[in-house]
């Protein structure tokens, strides 16, 4: 639930515990995978009570789920993340077990410049996200890959965007320009409330989801899970990718103006999305021994430690690696649905915090999440900044979801834009010579003229 904390710092913490202890090879990845999938629950309670999304893929959760909050259905919210969380982990679960030499030769094939149209597809996606003018979510974009170049180039070592200020020399972590641009610009807008104002949130009317609203997203929850896990099995793509094309592909099918203004639906495509995906991120780690995060390549340095090596060959020299981690799996998520389901209410009580008392709780929270990351006094200031803009962004309707998009995809897409060029030799043809860069454009097009055809041809229809 606490940003700036996550799964990386827990298993960091517990790693040189369990190396002391000599605990088996097998236990420690159980351990650290069921911190890895639990904290994917955990950062949705923040992100739907408190509009505090604790790590990226949470931040997608955040645009249905914070809004739900604000019209009393904290609870429902929270009841349809553990739900859609459970479907999503625990199908992706057998996926692994029975696709995972398939799809591990299918990561292989991906190289620069697979990775970079993907990249495209997901902004090209972003106009899911754009509530009003289209122009209004490229800005917010650019804006976003703007903050992702801060720093040091990798390639020529060049500052950039950096004013001079040392602090910048490595960048902008992630979790400082997510808490700034949600969490403190909506302090800010709280802040500019009246006292005669109403509260935003609605007092909650409801604290557990019905059979009806379960089925209703059941497909939902089904398309993202399958979606989550093909991406999660891209090294370095992850929950993050993973929630932002679930959720706007599942904007394009269903009807895109509820999106964004609480449907319970945007709160299961994300959330069965990137626990799908946290699944799937463990076959690149097991079978090709390439890890997709920071999580993962933590496990990685784990397994190495205690002489396990990662590779195709896992299977048959480790076998109680590989499924007695996906065993274990199948039993974490369980528990993890038993035990938040009945804890459904004692977190929507949150809402129920005097205004005077939670907007405090909430800034310490933030200051404390950024500070705790870098130990830096500098990202304190940052997320105030972030804050300040932020709230003039939301105030002039400027959606932030593909500003978040380029912050996260900014330096992928450098990256390997630059490396498909330098293999290439400056042709640009690389981009369109495999079929899964075709496969990728298509699929970008129908992402980009579905929703104008859909339109046209029901006006057509009610003429």
């Amino acid at each position: 639930m606490l940003p700036g904390i996550g799964p990386v710092n827990a298993i960091a913490v517990l790693f040189p515990i369990v190396y002391t202890l000599e605990v088996p090879a097998a236990t420690v990845m159980i351990l650290f995978a069921g911190i890895y999938y639990g904290s994917q629950y955990g950062n949705s309670i923040s992100s739907i009570l408190l509009n505090v999304p604790g790590t990226s893929a949470a931040a997608v959760t955040a645009i249905d789920g914070y809004a739900m909050a604000k019209q009393g259905l904290g609870g429902k919210a929270l009841a349809m993340s553990a739900i859609a969380s459970f479907i999503g982990g625990t199908l992706s679960i057998f996926f692994l077990a029975f696709f995972a030499p398939i799809l591990a030769e299918l990561a292989i094939n991906f190289g620069p410049a697979e990775y970079t149209v993907l990249m495209l597809f997901a902004f090209i996606a972003l106009s899911s996200f754009s509530q009003g003018s289209l122009l209004k979510a490229i800005i917010s974009a650019f804006l976003g890959l703007a903050i992702a170049a801060i720093g040091i180039d990798s390639t020529t070592g060049v500052s950039r965007l950096t004013f001079g200020m040392m602090e910048l020399y490595d960048g902008i972590d992630f979790i400082v320009v997510v808490i700034g641009f949600f969490a403190v610009s909506e302090i800010l807008i709280m802040l500019g409330q009246k006292d005669s104002d109403q509260s935003k949130m609605q007092p909650l009317t409801s604290l557990w989801i019905t059979f009806k609203e379960i089925t209703g997203s059941l497909a939902t929850s089904l398309r993202s899970c399958v979606s989550g896990f093909l991406i999660g099995v891209l090294p370095g793509a992850g929950g993050t990718i993973a929630s932002f094309i679930a959720y706007a592909t599942e904007k394009k099918i269903l009807r895109p103006n509820q999106f964004g203004n609480g449907d319970i639906r945007g709160v299961a495509a994300p959330e069965s999305a990137n626990n799908s995906a946290s699944v799937g991120s463990f076959i690149p780690l097991l079978i090709l021994g390439v890890p997709g995060s920071e999580t993962t390549a933590v496990m990685l340095g784990g397994l190495i430690s205690f002489g396990i090596k990662p590779g195709p060959l896992l299977l048959e020299t480790s076998p109680d690696v590989f499924w007695g981690l996906a065993a274990s799996m199948f039993i974490g998520n369980l528990f993890l649905i038993i035990l938040n389901l009945p804890l459904v209410g004692l977190f929507a009580k949150i809402l129920q915090t005097p205004r005077w008392i939670l907007m405090p709780l909430i800034t310490m929270l933030c200051v404390v999440g950024a500070y705790t990351i870098n130990g830096s006094e500098f990202d304190v200031l940052l997320i105030l900044i972030f804050g300040l803009i932020g709230y003039f962004l939301r105030r002039a309707d400027f959606p932030l979801a593909p500003l978040i998009l380029g912050v996260v995809l900014g330096d992928l897409i450098e990256t390997n834009f630059r490396r498909a060029m330098i293999y290439s030799g400056g042709d640009v043809i690389i981009f369109f010579e495999s079929n899964i860069c075709i496969t990728l454009w298509i699929l970008a097009a129908v992402s980009l003229f579905a929703p104008t055809l859909i339109s046209s041809i029901q006006k057509k229809v009610h003429s």
